[in-house]
């Protein structure tokens, strides 16, 4: 679409890849960049945006403490 976003993104997409960093790389170099949206450093994603302004988050790889036991 030829028109650049210009409101809130109706859908948020939350992707949660093996290795972080080497998709964040592999975005970045597709298009992506990153942006703030007011997140500090202590978190664990990193909220980049499209080429066309649609956000979304690139968060940490699932860890052994984040699996439910049993």
């Amino acid at each position: 679409m030829p028109e650049r976003k210009e409101l809130k993104n109706r859908l948020h997409l939350d992707l949660r890849p093996e290795d972080q960093a080497a998709e964040v790389e592999r975005l970045e170099g597709l298009g992506a960049s990153r942006i703030s949206v007011g997140q500090g450093p202590e978190v664990t994603w990193v909220v980049l945006a499209d080429p066309d302004g649609n956000e979304f988050c690139i968060l940490r790889a699932v860890q052994a403490e984040d699996q439910p036991a049993g």
